[in-house]
């Protein structure tokens, strides 16, 4: 293979890639005006679903010119040999190696940040401003946008410091220990992330004593689930929509719940959510799915290993000295595919997943309960209840609020059979 023909096939992969998720959009978005299956009537009133459609239409008209710029920058910057000139220009000030790779990839992940700054900010103050979703102020906006990059540049510098030192000394066996490097910082976040991270964002407090803890904690009790921390975090200061999640190991294990969630749901139907949340634990998916993407890591790294060295990357895109950073430009296009592939096999696994978490909510709690605190939920988010069957294949990771209410239903009409023989 030539450098030429490798380099009009990572143009290739980039154009197919753009082309087929632009029509997976417009498939999905053919489906905005479908009728409300008769599951899922009395969600939206019809203002409420007309405004829904809006919500819908608006963020894919959104999103297609914010993925349109995207790929001509990147479309314009192989063309003009943007790399090319970036790598020349970075050596020219500098000599070492490794710090020759962290000022490169440092430069294209503060240009790839600033472009995105400004679509982050007509979503937040425009779009989700115009439904009544947004409660941030511009202050806090770009109090995050610092926060976030100096986030990237700490964590994010310091992992590929210790990646590239490893390249430097052991050459193709670096992948050994970026491996076991990226599974124990995995590990740390998993169990640390809330108590790191989260504080500089959000605020989170210990759940009052009171109807709701004190449900909780029942229902903890009876399915024989350990559950000390409780904590409510201000989602409300960003944003109107809920959420609740479960997050870290043994002693370290919490669950967060949104103070949205609290003001839009009643209590049975938070224990209900938190119900599919502990159902996760029990059933040991998260567990599971980190094991599954620790050996995917291991997959990728180990090809990365193969390749990271060869002249042929580098002089696809008109650069003569091999190097880290162009190497793995080059791979992670040409690995898209791949992970494109394997992306469809863990969201097949995540779905199952998730409908098991509802068995088990619905087993152990109340399915009926958990029926109405997701379609609050949808209500509230203004969800897209019909979308296409391919783009739910392709994208979702979790089954759609129709298909969560069919095997709902399902599995308590197995659950009454069950107790009547």
């Amino acid at each position: 293979m030539t450098a030429e023909l490798l380099f009009y096939i990572l143009i290739g992969i980039i154009v197919v890639e753009f082309l087929w998720d632009s029509y997976l959009d417009k498939l999905n978005a053919k489906h905005y005006n479908d009728g409300i299956p008769k599951e899922l009537e009395g969600i939206f009133n019809d203002e409420e679903y007309r405004q829904s459609q809006k919500y819908k239409l608006t963020n894919y008209h959104f999103s297609q010119w914010h993925k349109r710029i995207n790929f001509i920058l990147i479309l314009i910057f192989f063309l003009i040999g943007g790399f090319s000139w970036l790598d020349e220009w970075v050596r020219k000030i500098m000599e070492n190696p490794m710090i020759i790779s962290l000022i490169f990839i440092g430069i294209l992940g503060i240009i790839g940040s600033l472009i995105e700054i400004p679509f982050s900010y007509y979503d937040t103050f425009v779009i989700e401003e115009k439904f009544g979703f947004n409660k941030s102020t511009k202050k806090l906006f770009w109090l995050d946008q610092i926060k976030s990059m100096l986030l990237s540049i700490v964590l994010g510098g310091g992992l590929l410091s210790l990646i590239l030192w490893f390249y430097i000394k052991t050459n193709e066996n670096f992948w050994w220990y970026a491996w076991i490097l990226i599974t124990a910082f995995t590990l740390f976040m998993t169990l640390f992330y809330s108590n790191i991270i989260v504080p500089l964002f959000n605020k989170q407090t210990p759940l009052e004593d009171g109807e709701l803890k004190e449900a909780i904690k029942i229902f903890a009790s009876q399915t024989g689930f350990t559950l000390d921390n409780i904590f409510v975090i201000d989602g409300s200061k960003r944003s109107t929509k809920a959420n609740a999640y479960f997050t870290g190991f043994g002693p370290k294990k919490r669950v967060v719940l949104y103070d949205t969630l609290i003001s839009d749901l009643n209590t049975e139907e938070i224990v209900a959510v938190l119900a599919h949340e502990i159902g996760h634990y029990k059933k040991k998916h998260v567990l599971i799915q980190m094991m599954i993407s620790i050996v995917m890591t291991g997959f990728t790294l180990f090809l990365l290993s193969l390749f990271i060295k060869s002249p042929l990357l580098s002089n696809a895109l008109g650069i003569s000295i091999p190097s880290f950073h162009i190497g793995i430009i080059v791979f992670g296009i040409l690995y898209s595919p791949i992970s494109e592939i394997t992306g469809l096999f863990m969201n097949v696994f995540s779905r199952k997943f998730e409908y098991q978490a509802d068995a088990f909510a619905s087993e152990f709690f109340n399915s009926e309960a958990l029926i109405g605190g997701l379609k609050k939920l949808s209500k509230k988010s203004l969800s897209n209840l019909t979308p296409h069957p391919l783009y739910v294949f392709w994208h979702y990771s979790h089954p759609t609020l129709l298909q969560r209410i069919r095997q709902l239903h399902l599995s308590k009409f197995n659950l009454d059979q069950s107790s009547k023989l």
